[in-house]
Formats: structure tokens, C-alpha cells, sequence
């Protein structure tokens, strides 16, 4: 696993970018994936003072696992993660090198499994997939903070 941080230390609420990167390349990845999420969004909350609820440490580690299990699944070769937190929200990235690009299944309470990506769509503000010119990249958005009456802002597709 690679990482590469990003970052300044100007004012907490700047809009450049706080970000780290690593490639995962076999299935023992997945959780260091989860475990760099946590470790990266409590350096962000210590270091730079931005306010990140338990709810949303939680939330970046599912989408992580998700989206990252689904690279390893799916696509050969390594995967690649980026974690940046920019507005107020965390921004997971997951490029894979499948050019296929996976659809997000209707609700179906009797289907066993595939419901990654439905999951991914619902605890998130934003959610895209592309394609790259070598691969896809899959990009979700959770909000770092909570409202204070416990609702989420803005949904919208990236």
C-alpha cells in the first residue's frame, strides 16, 4: 500500500483539498482500506480542526469497504483509493481497470447480496460513476458533520 497526503494549514473551512491515496492489490487491502479511513478522518478532525461526526467515520468506512471490495472482486490489477475532504465532506475515490461499469440494482429485500452499490447511493450526498480512459472511477461524498437535527444536506448525483 502507497500513500501520498496533501494538505495545508491554512483556515479549517479553506476550499483546497486535504487528501490521501493508496493502491491496494489483493484482498488483505480491504480492511487496511477501512482502517486508513478511520486514521485519516481523525488526523483531519485533530490536524485541521474540522468537525467529523462518528456517523460519518462510519459512513466513509462502509462506502470505502464497499467500493473497494467491489474493485477487488471485479477488476484485475490493483485498485486505487482517495480519500480528500473539501467543503465539509469527505470524498472517496475508487478507480479499478474494468471498463464496466456496474449498475445499481433495484430494492429487492429477497435478493441475497449485490446490494453494495444501493447501499453506497443511499448513505451518500453525491454519487458518480465514469469511465476513465484506462478503467472506471466510482466517487461518493459523505458530509463530515451532522445537522443538528440529524438531517443530511443537499443530496445530489456528482
Amino acid at each position: 500500500m502507497d500513500h501520498e497526503e496533501a494538505g495545508d494549514d491554512r483556515h479549517p473551512l479553506a476550499t483546497s483539498a486535504i487528501s490521501v491515496s493508496a493502491a491496494f492489490e489483493d484482498d488483505t487491502g480491504i480492511a487496511e482500506a477501512r482502517d486508513m479511513a478511520h486514521t485519516f478522518l481523525t488526523r483531519v478532525q485533530a490536524v485541521h480542526g474540522l468537525p467529523v461526526s462518528r456517523r460519518a467515520i462510519g459512513m466513509v468506512q462502509l462506502v470505502v469497504s464497499e467500493l473497494v471490495t467491489n474493485a477487488r472482486k471485479y477488476a484485475p490489477g490493483p485498485c486505487l483509493l482517495t480519500l480528500e475532504v473539501t467543503d465539509g465532506a469527505a470524498r472517496i475515490s475508487v478507480w479499478d481497470s474494468s471498463t464496466v461499469l456496474p449498475s445499481i440494482l433495484a430494492p429487492d429485500p429477497s435478493r441475497i447480496g449485490q446490494h453494495g452499490l444501493e447501499i453506497v447511493a443511499a448513505v451518500c450526498v453525491g454519487f458518480s460513476i465514469h469511465r476513465e480512459p484506462v478503467g472506471k472511477r466510482i466517487t461518493a461524498d459523505v458530509m463530515l458533520a451532522d445537522d443538528p437535527g440529524g438531517a443530511l444536506s443537499g443530496r445530489q448525483m456528482l
